[in-house]
């Protein structure tokens, strides 16, 4: 991984700063192994996973005060995980997931940077069989429904995770595939709300114009 450049940077939330490394920007890549080719990620998509997306910026946000006491809370699709490292400066209890092979590494120089607790990860595809990750009370993601076949594989993911009473909070940036993954969503029980996210211009250097905070109770 020594060819890669990484920036530091640090983003605020209220009294809270999140130190990050990440990718320079999304033209890394480095798998000399083929660990990633092997699970179908291309040089391409490869860097993907290590950036800062605006999404992923609204669901830190919305975590970065959401009400989290007794949850336990799983991120899906965690990326760079900076609503998990947000979290887990809040002291919640909470499980990261991604299926690439380097995101593991990543949460975990980033949690050693902001000098916090290890977060448990998983590496795990939404296909793949059953996990031992066990049921959470909420579940989080960011910019998941990227083609149009993850509605079904996700929303059989989020279900086998789920607890009997659970939340999931989706931050969507409009790329056209949330309506039918909500139509599967409410077909597993789950209650559906959409909503535009709120203040995003006190951080965000770039708008959502077709941005929802995608939510399912049950």
């Amino acid at each position: 991984m020594s060819s890669l450049r990484v920036r530091y940077q640090t983003l605020e939330f209220g009294d809270t700063d999140i130190h990050l490394r990440t990718l320079r920007d999304n033209q890394e890549f480095s798998d000399d192994a083929g660990e990633a080719e092997a699970l179908g990620i291309s040089s391409a998509t490869w860097p993907l996973f290590g950036i800062i997306w605006p999404s992923g910026e609204v669901l830190a946000h919305l975590m970065s005060d959401f009400d989290i006491k007794g949850k336990r809370i799983l991120e899906v699709g965690c990326g760079i995980a900076l609503s998990s490292l947000v979290l887990n400066q809040r002291e919640a209890d909470i499980t990261a997931t991604d299926y690439h092979p380097e995101a593991g590494n990543f949460l975990q120089e980033n949690t050693e940077l902001n000098e916090d607790k290890d977060i448990p990860f998983i590496r795990t595809g939404w296909a793949d069989e059953k996990t031992n990750l066990g049921l959470f009370d909420l579940i989080i993601g960011s910019d998941l429904l990227y083609e149009r076949g993850h509605a079904e594989i996700l929303s059989e993911f989020l279900n086998q995770h789920a607890n009997d009473h659970c939340e999931i909070i989706i931050i969507d940036p409009g790329r056209g595939h949330h309506a039918r993954f909500s139509k599967l969503m409410v077909t597993l029980g789950f209650e559906h709300t959409q909503s535009r996210p709120e203040n995003t211009d006190d951080y965000l250097a770039k708008a959502l114009p077709k941005g929802q905070v995608l939510r399912y109770i049950r």
